[in-house]
């Protein structure tokens, strides 16, 4: 049991490499252009007329099929040496001689679009050919040159010539990429290209080989489009260098960016080798804004086939697709007129079945927002714009756990650049959801605020006290109250003054006797105290007085 299975996959594999081989298979080999004849028939080779001669009426009984049939064309290759290889184009084709003066030799012609037809006749003997008669003869001929992936149209005919008896087919040569040709045709060896890829210093270590001897070699990076066209990054590796390596620098690893090398003869056939052909990542950037036109622009640095479109950032992280906002991206500019640049707004690009999220307004200034305020236990909403716009707003739902139908009526808000307008939102339930957006432009994002949990008015705690409204009326009632002081104490000065003049006016008219009483008195009401504290006699003391 074992042995057999192994006899099937043994048969497998030499029938998976056979395929394989026949995929690609080696062009035959020819060490010089003859042709040849079948034995027993003399032939020889001659370039054909300039201008045909006219062709006979065939006689009856010759038609195409009876005269030339299994005609077979193929490409070999004639080698001088090494990487000195040229194509010739091998027809092979069988004749049949009716009779010895009815077909002398085969016309063979190839022509191909914008070159002259090359025509070479076969001649046979008039011996061989009557030694022939009546026998289909082999005629093989290989003296036409061709060139890679060149399309030919190749004629047979018999000579003479008769009418309506021709044989003609198209035949394409091997292209370049045949590995033959690669190696040993010089107009397609163009050097095996590889590298290795520094991203730090943005450098490419490049290593040619197999490149076409006697020559020098052309090394740059380029932007493959319809054309390759180059980065500046080029060097040249001179035929007698031992290691055929440079370094080349680049600024992106774009997808689009390759390495071109070629020899450096006129017309050269180039290879190319694009090391990040993957990183389609890299083609999202460089989105700009013109505010002036409130455009969004971008310009893809490699031709791609993708669809890019606008799409609304939510807090999630889910990017929601606005409507009728996706443009098919080719190789040209795209733009999006009348869009709203606020943060929540991206680009969505998207390549098959991969998107990619760009949001070129996420770190830049607000052009306008909504600000929330805490007044006695409620949030207040302000919008603040910085440029003169346009607001649709709304209720988004009676609580933020419960989202509401957003086509709920709306109410538009005219708002003026750099002057915030309040948005009424007392007497509202708390626990809810306001949705605000810009409605006069194309693109907008829609702003949700939801207000926090607040309490009841029966549980809710006094409203907090403004620092300035008790200190400002208590400075003034202090202020007023010095002020007053200083008005009564000035009075009093004034006052007592007048009151001291006028003594002093009543003691001159009155003379000694007013004098000598006040000055005596505060002398008896101190002998008073004296008598009080010595003998507590009551009535010495008034005696004393009196």
């Amino acid at each position: 049991m074992i042995h057999w299975i192994a006899l099937l996959i043994s048969f497998c594999c030499c029938c998976c490499l056979n395929g394989a081989a026949a995929e690609i298979p080696q062009l035959e080999r020819i060490k010089r252009c003859q042709t040849r004849c079948s034995q027993g028939l003399s032939c020889r080779t001659r370039p054909d007329y300039w201008f045909a001669p006219a062709c006979h009426d065939p006689a009856e009984g010759l038609n195409i099929t009876s005269l030339i049939h299994n005609v077979n064309i193929s490409t070999v290759m004639k080698c001088e040496d090494k990487q000195k290889c040229r194509l010739h184009l091998k027809i092979h084709t069988v004749v049949q001689l009716m009779d010895p003066d009815s077909v002398s030799g085969v016309s063979i012609c190839t022509s191909s679009a914008g070159m002259m037809a090359k025509c070479h006749i076969v001649q046979f003997t008039k011996a061989s050919r009557r030694s022939m008669s009546g026998l289909p003869v082999t005629v093989e001929n290989d003296y036409t040159e061709v060139f890679p992936s060149q399309h030919l149209e190749v004629t047979v005919k018999t000579v003479p010539s008769y009418c309506g008896i021709t044989w003609t087919s198209k035949y394409h040569t091997p292209e370049c990429s045949h590995e033959d040709l690669r190696k040993n045709v010089p107009e397609c060896i163009t050097g095996k290209l590889s590298y290795t890829a520094n991203p730090e210093k943005k450098e490419l270590a490049v290593s040619v080989s197999d490149m076409l001897q006697g020559y020098d070699y052309h090394l740059r990076l380029c932007l493959r489009d319809f054309i390759c066209s180059g980065t500046g990054a080029y060097t040249l590796i001179k035929k007698g260098q031992l290691l055929k390596t440079a370094v080349l620098q680049y600024s992106r690893p774009l997808p689009c960016l390759c390495i071109e090398g070629w020899s450096a003869f006129m017309d050269a056939p180039r290879v190319q080798v694009c090391p990040f052909r993957n990183r389609l990542d890299e083609l999202w950037f460089g989105i700009t804004f013109d505010p002036l036109e409130e455009a969004l622009i971008w310009e893809p640095a490699c031709p791609v086939a993708a669809v890019a479109g606008l799409c609304e950032k939510r807090e999630d992280g889910v990017c929601v697709d606005l409507p009728d906002s996706s443009q098919n991206v080719s190789r040209h500019k795209i733009t999006f007129a009348k869009v709203d640049p606020h943060p929540q707004l991206c680009m969505k690009f998207t390549v098959g079945s991969q998107s990619w999220i760009r949001c070129p307004f996420a770190d830049g200034i607000k052009v306008w927002d909504v600000i929330v305020s805490s007044q006695h236990g409620y949030e207040e909403l302000q919008i603040l714009s910085r440029v003169t716009a346009k607001f649709s707003v709304g209720p988004w739902g009676t609580s933020a756990e419960s989202p509401a139908d957003p086509t709920t009526y709306m109410i538009l808000v005219d708002v003026e650049k750099q002057k915030p307008v309040e948005l009424q939102l007392r007497g509202k339930e708390c626990n809810f959801c306001q949705q605000v957006k810009r409605v006069d432009v194309k693109y907008a994002a829609t702003v949700v605020h939801c207000t926090k949990s607040c309490m009841s008015k029966s549980s809710s705690p006094a409203p907090p006290y403004d620092l300035t409204q008790i200190i400002l009326p208590a400075a003034a009632c202090l202020s007023g109250i010095i002020i007053i002081t200083l008005v009564f104490w000035l009075l009093l000065r004034v006052y007592r003054s007048r009151k001291g003049n006028a003594a002093v006016c009543l003691s001159e008219k009155t003379g000694a006797d007013v004098f000598d009483v006040q000055t005596q008195l505060p002398v008896s009401r101190k002998v008073l105290k004296t008598s009080e504290t010595e003998s507590g006699n009551n009535e010495k003391a008034n005696l004393l007085l009196n």
